[in-house]
């Protein structure tokens, strides 16, 4: 008891400090403990920002058409960063009258060795200086070959563009490469569950029976020895001509594309008119302008239990409906 009265003594006269936050602060003046610059005062040095603004002309196409006939059409957005390709009328629905599979050659032959670059790396290094990337898909009617990369790369990503589709060196070994590719690509189709790839090829085949869309994409087996060079050359000297082609961009500058496609497209010519004795081309072929036929009809194909059947995965079949529309150019497309 006499040591709780004690306590008591102590505490009533004990002086209690409380720390006051805003009087600390108020305390320390304007001294700087940060290497930071001050919240209340603008940062000095930085750039004037750039705002994104809704412009009419950025949602317009424009097009012009060179001297040579080639179409160069382009949209200008927003952004460092653009994506320029090469659209060109081509791909298995003109093979009419070459084996089936040039167009799948000329996929995996797609940046390879040209003219200005000796191999493929070389195009990945240039590429990689512009932060881009490169890619080029072969439908059944168009072959693209496209890049995006930083806008300030432009002349770059064009003059590489040119070499790819114009000035391929497409050599022996690379033809090689693409045959073994191919030839494993058809080995694994039908070890796939799903088989998209394969199906695509019979319902066009059925609805266009052995002409223009119903012509295989993917490369017959028979067909893999057939295709060489000379063929593949005299395919490119017939198909990748100026009023076949169109270069179009996006974030790009329209006046300034016309101008580099000008130097890469125009004002250097292909290699195989530059090059007269890089192969021989082969007679009696010529170019197909006809028109597709939709003749309706049905392709099926019974194949083997497939290997993953053993994994415990379903086997299924597959069945697809194709039926007979519009064209995408038509009006009604849409609707």
């Amino acid at each position: 008891m006499a040591l709780y009265k004690q306590a008591l003594r102590h505490i009533s006269t004990t002086k209690i400090s409380v720390w006051s936050p805003a009087r600390n602060f108020a305390s320390r003046g304007n001294k700087k403990v940060t290497n930071m610059p001050p919240m209340d005062k603008p940062v000095q040095n930085l750039p004037t920002p750039i705002f994104a603004t809704l412009k009419k002309e950025h949602q317009t196409t424009q097009v012009t058409t060179l001297s040579n006939g080639l179409r160069v059409a382009s949209e200008d957005r927003f952004g460092e960063f653009c994506t320029v390709g090469v659209v060109i009328d081509s791909g298995s629905r003109y093979e009419v009258a070459y084996p089936s599979g040039v167009s799948h050659f000329l996929e995996k032959l797609a940046f390879n060795s040209t003219m200005a670059y000796p191999d493929k790396d070389e195009i990945l290094n240039r590429l990689e200086k512009h932060g881009g990337i490169c890619d080029s898909q072969a439908s059944r009617d168009t072959f693209i070959y496209a890049a995006s990369a930083y806008t300030s790369g432009l002349d770059d990503v064009i003059h590489l563009l040119a070499e790819a589709t114009l000035r391929p060196q497409i050599t022996g070994d690379e033809i090689d490469a693409a045959r073994q590719a191919i030839s494993f690509e058809l080995e694994t189709l039908n070890m796939r569950p799903e088989q998209e790839t394969l199906l695509m090829d019979m319902i066009h085949a059925a609805a266009y029976r052995d002409n223009t869309l119903g012509l295989p994409k993917l490369c017959p087996k028979k067909n893999l020895g057939r295709i060489d060079r000379e063929l593949l050359f005299t395919y490119l000297s017939q198909h990748y001509a100026p009023n076949r082609m169109v270069v179009a961009g996006v974030g790009v500058d329209h006046n300034k594309l016309c101008e580099v496609v000008q130097k890469y497209f125009v004002d250097k010519r292909p290699i195989w008119e530059t090059e007269r004795g890089l192969f021989s081309p082969i007679k009696n072929i010529s170019l197909d302008d006809s028109i597709a036929q939709y003749t309706g009809g049905i392709a099926q194909e019974e194949c083997d239990i497939p290997q993953f059947a053993s994994a415990g995965l379903p086997v299924l079949s597959h069945v697809v409906i194709g039926l007979e529309g519009c064209s995408h150019q038509d009006p009604d497309f849409i609707a």
